[in-house]
């Protein structure tokens, strides 16, 4: 069985994603009942026809040491545990590797099995692909509206603009909702997710561009 999840990933190492779970939920929720649900919207997108500012961006807002793990932050996991463990709220702390793990295979359920399922995915992933197809999957699969998926569909939907075009507020504006993708609106965006979209433009102004893309 293992073997099989292997070459599957191996043949998607070159070959784009047709669609991934969340998608599938969503349009079974849609054939289902047609009246209350859409379908998904999505559209794949190459590596090389998207802005490196979606690129930095993506590393910036949700996984700053990307290049550097082999699909876990340990540091942040710690930091996560011990906050929480002094009464904060549990953050998240899943990398870029262990979203995409979840967003192509899982679902956002909470279970020791879920999480241990996801860690074998992720390792699967770093193991198999490499950093840059992770991240053009990541942001072709990731969710971006309430049946938006991808950042092709995403640009064209808010910004009428291709992937490739997107400017870095724009990338900044669109990676700033994927916290959550089915409450934050893009173009219609509300103080919460300007102060995000500030956040992300300042932290993609102190990374290393030059180096974290190159490195992919």
């Amino acid at each position: 069985m293992i073997l099989v999840f292997w070459l599957v990933l191996l043949f998607f190492r070159w070959i784009p994603v047709p669609t991934s779970a969340f998608m599938l939920r969503q349009n079974t929720l849609a054939a289902e009942n047609p009246s209350e649900y859409a379908k998904a919207r999505f559209r794949w997108v190459d590596y090389e026809d998207i802005s490196r500012f979606l690129l930095l961006a993506a590393i910036a807002a949700e996984d700053q040491k990307f290049i550097e793990h082999f699909g876990f932050d340990l540091a942040q996991i710690n930091l996560a545990i011990s906050a929480h463990n002094k009464g904060k709220k549990l953050r998240g702390a899943s990398t870029i590797t262990q979203q995409l793990a979840k967003n192509l295979f899982l679902s956002n359920s909470r279970s020791y099995v879920r999480k241990a399922l996801e860690a074998f995915i992720a390792l699967s992933l770093e193991l198999l692909w490499s950093k840059k197809r992770i991240l053009e999957v990541y942001l072709n699969v990731v969710q971006f509206g309430p049946v938006t998926y991808g950042v092709h569909q995403a640009s064209l939907e808010n910004f009428a603009k291709l992937p490739k075009h997107i400017n870095a507020n724009e990338a900044a504006r669109l990676i700033a909702v994927l916290p959550s993708p089915a409450l934050f609106r893009i173009n219609r965006p509300s103080h919460t997710l300007k102060k995000r979209q500030a956040w992300i433009s300042r932290q993609m102004r102190t990374l290393d561009a030059m180096h974290i893309l190159k490195s992919l």
